[in-house]
């Protein structure tokens, strides 16, 4: 039997987000558990790890990794919308298995790398938008510009999350992933403001993804590789 074009894309993504909570989570875990492991270096394995991924399986599924990426890449009608339902299961699966892992590799007296808001509801608001509109910026645009250097994205990509997280953090775990919050949500059982980190990056990567697309500002088989600037 012929296996649908579209199921190894629905694999990759379920891979990719599976490695982006077990490594990113498992290092905040690992900080919260033994006390002498560098947390300095979070910020860097969350980088890494979509990095590493995207060079992985980019080419498969595009690399999304998360729900709000993939709505918004649909919003701008840049993604099937008929492929939206399979990628939004097959990441938050991703992200389950990968607390599910954490559970029987850590056991349950941790938090799995939840997100947590560090300040006002609406401060953690406002940083999760503009935090998931930065990643989503730069995700189209090296995923869809042509002017881009697409080989370099998942460097750009990583560079992203790595810096968000660095700032963002301390503030609000820096969640920018609907599928990165549930599944430790979950596993703790800890859902307070679950709602902020399912909201706040999809509003915000939709934003990204929407001015971007207004300011691109040509079209893709243009011959012009300055735009029209």
């Amino acid at each position: 039997m012929k296996v649908n074009h579209q199921v190894p894309q629905y694999v990759a993504e379920f891979i990719g987000t599976f490695f982006l909570v077990f490594f990113g989570c498992g290092s905040m875990i690992l900080g919260e558990v033994y006390p002498h492991y560098n947390s300095g270096f979070i910020p860097v394995i969350w980088g890494g790890s979509v990095a590493m991924m995207i060079y992985a399986v980019g080419h498969i599924s595009g690399a999304h990794f998360n729900p709000a990426v993939t709505l918004a890449f649909w919003s701008v009608k840049r993604f099937p919308g008929k492929r939206v339902p399979g990628y939004l299961i097959s990441q938050i699966l991703g992200g389950l298995l990968a607390s599910l892992v954490h559970l029987v590799i850590f056991g349950a007296g941790h938090k799995f790398g939840a997100t947590e808001i560090s300040l006002s509801l609406s401060g953690g608001i406002i940083v999760e938008v503009i935090l998931s509109f930065a990643l989503m910026f730069v995700i189209i645009s090296v995923a869809t510009d042509s002017r881009a250097v697409g080989e370099m994205a998942g460097i750009a990509i990583g560079t992203t999350v790595a810096l968000c997280a660095f700032v963002g953090g301390p503030l609000t775990n820096a969640s920018m992933n609907p599928a990165r919050s549930i599944a430790p949500a979950i596993m703790s059982g800890n859902y307070t403001n679950l709602w902020v980190f399912i909201m706040a990056p999809l509003l915000g990567a939709v934003l990204g993804a929407k001015i971007y697309e207004w300011i691109r500002c040509h079209k893709d088989n243009d011959s012009d590789t300055h735009g029209c600037c």
